[in-house]
C-alpha cells in the first residue's frame, strides 16, 4: 500500500501539481477510490487510517523532492501534529505557528463546534512547500460503531467557523448542534456576548432561567464547568469564536452549555442541519 500510494502521489504531483493533490485528497469520493486501489474494501472505515498511514510512510521519505509533508495520524500520533508541523516549518521556512493554529482549529471545530455524535480519533494534516494544506480527519460513534470523515482544503476555506469543510462523508444526522452552519452566526454572537458578562452574574441568571417545560432543562447545563470556562473566557477577553474554541477547557460539553444558555437568555437557536 505504501509503495503504490507513494507512486500515485508522485504521479499526481508531477503531472498536475501539489495543489491538485490536495484538492483530490479533500474529495471523499477520490479518497475512497484511492483506498480501493490500494487494496481496501470500498465500505471499510479503515480506509482512512490505512491510506493516511501508507502515504505518510512513503511520501515523507521523499518530502524534500515532492514538496509534500504529511503530519499527524491516529490516536497518540495525532497529538504529535504540532511538533511535526513545527519541524516542517523549520525545514521549509513556512510559518509553523500559523500551521499549528490551522491544525488545532480544524480539530476543535469537528470535535466541539460540530456535535454529531462522532469523536475524533484520527487527524492528518497534509501541507505543501507553498504552505497550502488539506486536513483529513475521522470520528467514531462508539454506540453505532460507525465512522465519519471530515475533509478540509485551505484554498477553498473562507472561515474556520462558517461552513469550512470541503466535504463531510457520512450519514446525515438531521438536526444537531452545528455552529458552523451559515444560520448559526446569531448563536455564536450570543455565546460571545455571554463571555463578556460578569461570570458570577451570568451563572446566577442561568440558574434562574432554566424552565422545566423548555427543551433545555437545568440538568443539561453543568454550572460548575460552565463557570470555569466563563471565567477563563472573560479574563482572556476573547474577541471571536475561533479564539473561544482554542481556549483550554472549552470542549463539547462546555460549548453545548454555552449554546443552551444563549438559547434561553438570548433566544438564539441551538439546532442546525
Amino acid at each position: 500500500m505504501s509503495l503504490l500510494g507513494g507512486a500515485i502521489v508522485e504521479a499526481v504531483v508531477m503531472e498536475y501539481g501539489r495543489g491538485e493533490l490536495l484538492r483530490r485528497l479533500s474529495d471523499p469520493f477520490w479518497f475512497q477510490s484511492l483506498g480501493c486501489v490500494l487494496g481496501m474494501d470500498w465500505h471499510s472505515s479503515g480506509i482512512t487510517t490505512s491510506v493516511m498511514n501508507a502515504l505518510k510512510k512513503s511520501v515523507n521519505l521523499r518530502s524534500s523532492e515532492l514538496g509534500v509533508y504529511i503530519c499527524g495520524g491516529r490516536g497518540r500520533t495525532s497529538r504529535q501534529t504540532p511538533a511535526e508541523l513545527l519541524d516542517v516549518a523549520e525545514r521549509t521556512g513556512l510559518d509553523g505557528e500559523a500551521l499549528v493554529r490551522c491544525s488545532r482549529l480544524s480539530a476543535k471545530v469537528d470535535n466541539t463546534a460540530v456535535q454529531d455524535g462522532f469523536q475524533l480519533y484520527l487527524h492528518s494534516f497534509v501541507v505543501t512547500a507553498e504552505g497550502d494544506w488539506a486536513v483529513i480527519q475521522q470520528g467514531m460513534n462508539p454506540a453505532g460503531r460507525m465512522a465519519r470523515r471530515y475533509h478540509w482544503l485551505s484554498s477553498s476555506l473562507e472561515s474556520f467557523t462558517q461552513e469550512p469543510h470541503a466535504s463531510v462523508c457520512g450519514l446525515n444526522q438531521g438536526l444537531i448542534l452545528n455552529l458552523t452552519h451559515r444560520e448559526a452566526a446569531m448563536t455564536k454572537e450570543g455565546i460571545l456576548e455571554l463571555t463578556r458578562e460578569r461570570p458570577d452574574r451570568l451563572l446566577h441568571e442561568a440558574a434562574l432561567v432554566m424552565p422545566c417545560h423548555h427543551e433545555v432543562t437545568a440538568g443539561d447545563v453543568d454550572l460548575k464547568r460552565l463557570g470555569a470556562a466563563l471565567i477563563l473566557a472573560h479574563e482572556s477577553e476573547v474577541a471571536d469564536f475561533e479564539s473561544l474554541l482554542l481556549l483550554p477547557g472549552v470542549g463539547p460539553r462546555t460549548l453545548q452549555s454555552l449554546t443552551l444558555v444563549s438559547e434561553v437568555i438570548h433566544g438564539t437557536p441551538s439546532r442546525f442541519t
